[in-house]
């Protein structure tokens, strides 16, 4: 678990003192928690959930006390990008067995249900924020999940090892650089 905390704040940053959950509740009922102190179905409300937030707050488990959502972590995500106003999640993602080199770690943005983030714009702000590092983002509305970043010119030629056209070639040759042992594994 150290491991994953330090690589989610290389990639997403440290956690923002200034920032806290305050009323939001999103990651308690979005997420899979599995893990051998806790366990939970994504979309489902956790056990200990109250009005108040958590019930067992001072005694929550690890899992809880050290996971962050990247507006947490991320300074250039507005206060309007919190889950519960934005209607969207975001955190870094832990694919165990990648389909490919860009499910391995990667930032999912999570439309929650009933938002609205599409339509009014907000969708696409968070993703701008986001789109802007070699760290695939991945978006999904829960029904089905879309590479966002990079966009499919370079990511098809990263997967398949292809040729890159000049206008493409540096941002190719980045993501092969970085996810070149991910690649290989495929």
């Amino acid at each position: 678990m150290h491991g994953e905390n330090d690589l989610e704040a290389a990639l997403l940053g440290p956690v923002l003192s200034d920032r806290t959950c305050g009323d939001c509740t999103v990651c308690c009922t979005i997420l899979t928690v599995d893990t051998p102190d806790f366990k939970k179905q994504a979309g489902t409300p956790c056990a200990h959930l109250s009005g108040q937030g958590c019930g067992i707050h001072a005694v929550r488990p690890h899992i809880c006390r050290t996971w962050y959502c990247a507006w947490r972590r991320i300074a250039g995500m507005s206060e309007e990008s919190r889950p519960d106003r934005s209607g969207i999640l975001v955190s870094l993602d832990f694919v165990r067995e990648p389909r490919n080199c860009f499910e391995g770690v990667s930032i999912m943005v999570r439309l929650l249900p009933g938002s609205k983030a599409i339509e009014n714009g907000m969708a696409g702000a968070i993703l701008d924020i986001l789109c802007d590092r070699l760290v695939p983002v991945w978006f999904t509305d829960g029904s089905k999940k879309m590479l966002m970043h990079p966009e499919n010119s370079v990511a098809s030629l990263v997967l398949s090892g292809g040729t890159a056209p000049a206008h493409l070639r540096a941002e190719v040759i980045a993501w092969r650089e970085r996810y070149a042992d991910f690649a290989r594994g495929q």
